[in-house]
């Protein structure tokens, strides 16, 4: 099969084809999505050597469970082991023995085929299209804050970055009674959420104070994000961290004890709730969709995310 293979030096190459293992599935991947840390790795973030991508959506083509087969799957990237003390507290995205797809240690979807355990899939509702449910995994990382921490409807909330992630954190935590600012740097952007009735401030806007906002999400992508957010978030406030990034955040600890302030990492989430938000119509994604290339053009899909200021770009694979 074809596949995006970064090992040092990113290539589209031909490879075998997955051979599930038990309790596995073999998904025929229709698109894919390029995120911040696919673009990390390629700066050393996890020391990843293999196939890259964990954003798809595909159909189920081998499966030991035969009411798997034919059906339209999107998966989660964690694979636990099931058996270890975090697991059976059922906290298996932090396994210490989990493989991450495209992250660590395990093949990921810029390719023909993948292979994962039945129990990381999730059917996708036939009222979501393929361009919606692409977003499944960010989305799911977006709702995770609250999952993460009750917010209060009325809440001030910050989101500092306009990225893919930023968007779509807004949106949620405006769905759920915040009083969002999205901040940014881009003005088309920037519109998108205004659009979604989200306020939205330019970065180098001084309209908001030092300390004076209850919750800031630091989606920057950037390790001079959390300066910012530190900066803004209010006394007892909560800065939640979204971004990864191959670089190191430095940033003065000592408000995080003067003020008392609550830093929140978070990571993965539940693809269910994303689902449902989709199926709900609650999160609008498609508008974020750049561009589509093929797969054969997924080094040119890379560039092509590198020189511009789009949102998200997918590698399609269409079924034949």
């Amino acid at each position: 099969m074809r596949a995006l293979v970064f090992d040092g030096k990113l290539a589209l190459r031909d490879i075998d084809k997955p051979i599930p293992e038990a309790g596995e599935a073999l998904i025929r991947v229709t698109l894919a999505g390029i995120c911040g840390t696919d673009r990390e790795i390629l700066k050393g973030y996890s020391a990843f050597r293999g196939v890259m991508g964990h954003e798809f959506v595909g159909r189920v083509v081998e499966s030991a469970e035969p009411a798997w087969i034919g059906e339209r799957v999107v998966g989660e990237i964690n694979v636990s082991c099931g058996e270890c003390s975090w697991c059976l507290r059922g906290l298996g995205r932090h396994c210490p023995h989990r493989t991450v797809m495209g992250i660590v240690n395990r093949p990921g979807c810029f390719a023909d085929y993948v292979a994962l355990p039945l129990r990381n899939l999730h059917r996708v509702p036939a009222a979501i299209p393929d361009e919606a449910a692409v977003f499944t995994e960010p989305l799911a990382a977006a709702a995770e804050i609250l999952a993460q921490m009750r917010l209060e409807p009325g809440t001030s909330v910050v989101v500092l970055g306009d990225g893919r992630l930023g968007l779509l954190a807004a949106q949620v935590l405006k769905n759920a009674g915040a009083q969002v600012i999205l901040v940014g740097k881009h003005g088309w952007k920037l519109d998108l959420a205004r659009a979604w009735g989200v306020r939205v401030l330019t970065e180098n806007n001084r309209e908001l104070q030092a300390a004076s906002v209850a919750v800031v999400v630091e989606a920057t992508g950037s390790p001079r994000g959390l300066a910012e957010a530190l900066r803004l978030v209010e006394p007892r406030g909560t800065v939640v961290m979204k971004s990864t990034f191959h670089d190191p955040a430095r940033f003065d600890a000592t408000k995080l004890v003067v003020d008392e302030i609550t830093l929140l990492g978070s990571r993965c989430g539940d693809f269910s709730a994303a689902l449902d938000l989709l199926q709900r119509g609650q999160v609008r994604v498609q508008p974020l969709l750049s561009k589509v290339f093929p797969l054969e053009e997924s080094l040119e899909a890379f560039e092509y995310q590198e020189r511009t200021a789009c949102l998200k770009v997918c590698l399609a694979n269409p079924l034949g």
